[in-house]
């Protein structure tokens, strides 16, 4: 029985594919969802991938930098389209992000002190300009960029430990800009938009370890400048 339903699946996905592709790539395609896009204001969802970095500035040279290891991470989320004119468009593309780096601190010798793991769960409020081409057939190219604010709700920016309690700590609410590229593929029912996008943090979001008596200067956060996120972004977006 599971046999059978795989080999009805991978039947109805080949055919599914092999019309989807005849309608994008074909000599004479029949045009797709032709005024789909002249409309005002159109919504869409989409599902994606992530990989966050963080990019360290110091106050003092180091011989060793703090060693960041990226994860995959997912997005999910929601847009809005406003139409501007033919070419430019204006969209708002909130979503939930999740995602995790591993910081590794030289010149230490206990796991406690060397590694700290950031998990960070991201709502992201990106602002963006969307610049389409000329359309061809059912493929219409586009880059996109503006600038975007998110809320991580793992911060831990209310603790009062720190990296001396091994709590790392950073602030809760971010800005960055983005930009990126993508295509508009027109299908029968719907586009389906991939895209990859890049996002640069601007502000230093990192939040200094106490200072007390005892700990006057922290080995983890004393000679960092800022800290600032980076991060690819590839989104499967359906309007």
């Amino acid at each position: 029985m599971k046999k059978t339903v795989v080999l009805l699946l991978l039947v109805l996905t080949t055919q599914g594919y092999s019309q989807f592709a005849k309608s994008m790539f074909s000599k004479d395609p029949i045009i797709n969802l032709e005024n789909w896009q002249k409309q005002r204001l159109y919504f869409g969802y989409y599902l994606g991938f992530n990989s966050f970095d963080f990019k360290f500035d110091y106050k003092d040279v180091v011989t060793e930098d703090i060693q960041v290891k990226k994860t995959t991470g997912f997005n999910v989320g929601v847009v809005a389209d406003l139409r501007l004119q033919e070419y430019i468009n204006l969209r708002f593309e909130p979503g939930l992000y999740y995602t995790k780096r591993d910081l590794y601190y030289p010149n230490f010798e206990s796991k406690n002190d060397f590694f700290r793991e950031v998990n960070s769960t991201y709502i992201h409020f990106p602002l963006l300009l969307k610049f389409s081409s000329l359309r061809t057939g059912n493929i219409r190219p586009f880059l996109v960029g503006g600038l975007s604010t998110t809320l991580n709700l793992s911060s831990n920016s209310k603790s009062k430990d720190d990296n001396f309690q091994q709590k790392f700590r950073v602030k809760s609410w971010t800005n960055a800009y983005e930009l990126g590229f993508g295509i508009d593929l027109f299908s029968e029912y719907f586009i389906f938009s991939p895209s990859i996008r890049g996002v640069f943090g601007i502000g230093d979001e990192l939040i200094r370890d106490n200072v007390t008596a005892e700990n006057p200067n922290s080995p983890w956060t004393g000679n960092i400048d800022s800290m600032k996120s980076r991060a690819i972004l590839i989104n499967f977006t359906f309007h």
